[in-house]
């Protein structure tokens, strides 16, 4: 899978992107309806993570997750355990889960689908004045489960289907750093 890696800074020891989410989109007018016709062309990642998010291709979950084990995992430290970003809203199946899931088959770690929690959002978030409010509001609706039984610290891979403005991939960090078990914290996004 074709991918235009780039870091991404924040409260974690590294992170990076796969790719763009989009290459090109185009306005064509309107269909007989009234409606905006738009054509899309998106990146490899984005167009698979598109079919798996949107179009329920399930078999898009394999690639992604290689193309994070190939790209992403050379530039970090090991990887004790993933965790997926917890869903921003309920679907049938869960595409960031889905990724993390096969990765972590790939890798032979565990994957801890429920350490990391979020409360369901309200719009409180777009009543806030800045960002550090943003955040700190972001911050209170993530909780820790502890779920990882054994003794110990190991380095945690926290992985995001896009990242935009980043902040709540920032709050998750800084939620997921107070957990004792987490050694370094690496995250790696789909798209942005």
């Amino acid at each position: 899978m074709d991918v235009s890696l780039r870091p991404i800074e924040g409260p974690w020891t590294a992170g990076y992107v796969l790719d763009r989410t989009l290459l090109a989109s185009a306005y064509l007018g309107e269909d007989p309806a009234g409606r905006p016709r738009i054509t899309t062309t998106r990146t490899e990642v984005g167009e698979a993570l598109f079919q798996l998010k949107h179009r329920g291709d399930l078999s898009k979950a394999q690639p992604l997750a290689r193309a994070l084990r190939l790209r992403v995992l050379p530039r970090l430290g090991p990887i004790g355990f993933i965790v997926p970003m917890p869903p921003s809203r309920a679907r049938p199946w869960q595409p960031v889960a889905l990724v993390a899931r096969a990765l972590g088959q790939q890798l032979r770690v565990p994957v801890f689908e429920r350490l990391l929690l979020k409360t369901p959002q309200a719009s409180a978030a777009r009543a806030c004045a800045t960002r550090e409010e943003t955040l700190g509001w972001l911050v209170a609706t993530f909780s820790l489960h502890d779920e990882i039984r054994n003794p110990g610290r190991w380095n945690a891979l926290l992985i995001d289907d896009h990242i935009d403005t980043g902040v709540t991939l920032e709050a998750a960090s800084r939620v997921l750093r107070q957990y004792p078990k987490v050694a370094q914290l690496y995250v790696a996004v789909l798209t942005s």
